[in-house]
């Protein structure tokens, strides 16, 4: 009987956490176990663990992940935010730039944008992804500032940017709102900067798109590359026509996962 009992209890909870999931609107599912630490050693391991524990959702405080493309940022926020369902706290995942695309349009067509905050204010942890990939316009950044002064000392959020504190302004237009923003924002947070190569770069490396930049006498470099850094003083490469295509087509997105 005990055993009958404990099963439908793991299968009700496993029930949940999947509906929780399906409504937080993650764009992927990665856990922590499957991120690469390794490959980003500017990342201290010990205190995403520590993060895991989530005492920061207990305690409403943020968390800020700055670094550049492709370095895992989206993936600790997603890993963090399956995390938090087990938990059962709510999740709600969102880029900024759909954030404010959502906003403007119940605003101008529907006359709802305090009930559609609503969806931004009420959960437990609102991811907001990709912060400064595109700048805002005016009426955009002004419907960006209300949800973080609604969320202040009342929920958490886990955000991404590709930019430091000091290129705000310019993302919102307007460096006194980009001020108010940050005031609330970091006045309970956790930084994480993250320096390192992109995974993307990592797998197309694997995959055999970089190859070798060959040894030429003259200083000409051949027409059909484009020269990399060569990081850490290791040779340099080149990428082939092939993969420059793939490249510039998917940063040109702007997606960070």
């Amino acid at each position: 009987m005990d055993k009958l009992l404990q099963e439908e209890l793991a299968a009700k909870r496993e029930r949940f956490i999947r509906m929780k999931t399906r409504m937080a609107h993650l764009p992927f599912h990665k856990t922590l176990d499957q991120f690469d630490f390794g490959f980003q050693p500017s990342i201290d391991e010990r205190r995403i663990r520590d993060l895991a524990t989530l005492l920061f959702i207990e305690h409403q405080e943020n968390l800020i992940f700055l670094g550049p493309l492709g370095v895992g940022k989206t993936h600790l926020a997603v890993a963090l935010a399956l995390e938090a369902i087990k938990q059962r706290y709510t999740v709600y995942f969102i880029t900024s730039h759909d954030m404010i695309q959502t906003t403007q349009q119940q605003a101008h067509q529907n006359h709802t944008i305090k009930q559609k905050m609503k969806i931004f204010t009420k959960p437990n942890l609102l991811i907001i992804d990709e912060i400064g990939y595109r700048k805002m316009e005016d009426t955009a950044a002004h419907f960006f500032f209300p949800i973080i002064s609604e969320r202040y000392e009342t929920g958490s959020i886990i955000l991404t940017s590709n930019k430091s504190y000091g290129s705000w302004g310019e993302i919102f237009g307007d460096s006194v709102l980009a001020t108010a923003i940050l005031d609330r924002l970091l006045h309970h947070s956790t930084t994480n900067n993250i320096n390192g190569e992109s995974y993307r770069i990592k797998e197309k490396k694997k995959a055999g798109f970089f190859r070798p930049e060959p040894q030429v006498k003259n200083r000409h470099k051949p027409v059909n590359s484009i020269a990399a850094p060569s990081p850490r003083g290791t040779p340099s490469l080149a990428l082939t026509e092939e993969f420059s295509t793939v490249y510039f087509e998917e940063f040109s997105i702007g997606l960070d996962k």
